[in-house]
């Protein structure tokens, strides 16, 4: 099958790239022109210059194809570039959603995220507007929300390689966040296991319709991520705890910086926690999730 990836040059483009191949279907990527080399594995792929904002190119990179995964998720928006969550995470949505209807391409697989809801967040809120538009839209659409994503990140940066650089590898005590005196608590999924449950879905009609939520097998304290990660790299860190609401204080007064680690948008996710059940991910894939181990995080 060919099938057009739109958000294949990031973190988990790569890996969805990958499994695509590997399942012997043909990868059709839209490609930002400078992105080029971000490409897994590019000599086997068909790759279409252009971005989002151009609905010719979005013409091109479905042409010929039997199947979309929607895969763009920003960590912060930069309005004055014109990069926003409505338009990356809702208005190329919709541009998608019509040219596929114009193409009569039914088939849409749509990376969504763990715990949005409705008077949210705007990253929150704009997913959730992308979720009901293409179920809404009379397509052959299978959403999924993952819990926080974790994996080799080749080159990119993933949550593990961030919290290692940012808080295990200094000589300073680590931060443990923590909410109204409550650890804050997520589901790391492994990536490849995130890439299988998309690939698994491509061409089973049971998924048609359904939201599938993507979780690791342990439910961790940020603390206990921390300590998993020094494990991996066999360093010990005293954790010091930190209230979330210091950090919104900060965020409040810097995050217009792009350089400040955290908008307060982002904290206030943190503070709601990312718990997602292992089933949906499992009955996918056909087995277990992979934990968040040394094991698993030996990339780092």
């Amino acid at each position: 099958m060919k099938v057009a990836v739109v958000g294949g040059t990031g973190f988990v483009g790569g890996y969805l790239v990958d499994a695509l191949l590997a399942a012997g279907h043909d990868p059709c990527l839209l490609v930002r022109p400078g992105s080029e080399g971000k490409v897994q594995q590019a000599d086997r792929c068909k790759l279409v210059a252009g971005d989002l904002a151009d609905t010719r190119a979005i013409d091109d990179v479905l042409e010929d194809c039997q199947a979309v995964i929607y895969n763009v998720g920003l960590l912060r928006e930069f309005p004055r570039r014109g990069i926003t969550f409505e338009d990356m995470h809702h208005g190329a949505v919709v541009r998608v959603v019509k040219a596929m209807q114009a193409k009569g391409i039914s088939r849409l697989l749509l990376m969504s995220a763990a715990g949005i809801h409705d008077g949210g967040t705007a990253y929150q809120v704009t997913k959730l507007a992308a979720e009901r538009h293409a179920l809404e839209s009379g397509l052959d659409v299978t959403v999924f929300r993952p819990s926080v994503i974790f994996g080799d990140p080749r080159g990119t940066m993933e949550i593990a390689t961030q919290l290692y650089q940012q808080m295990v590898r200094p000589p300073l005590p680590a931060v443990r966040f923590v909410s109204d005196g409550q650890d804050v608590m997520m589901s790391p999924v492994y990536v490849e296991d995130v890439a299988s449950a998309f690939v698994g879905s491509l061409e089973d009609p049971g998924t048609y319709g359904k939201i599938y939520e993507l979780g690791g097998p342990e439910a961790l304290a940020w603390g206990e991520m921390i300590r998993r990660i020094g494990d991996a790299k066999g360093r010990k860190k005293m954790l010091m705890a930190m209230p979330i609401g210091v950090m919104k204080f900060g965020a409040t007064l810097f995050d217009w910086l792009p350089f400040f680690p955290a908008t307060r948008d982002q904290l206030t996710m943190l503070a709601e926690g990312n718990v997602v059940a292992p089933s949906d991910l499992e009955t996918l894939i056909g087995q277990p999730p992979r934990p968040f181990s040394a094991e698993n995080l030996s990339y780092l």
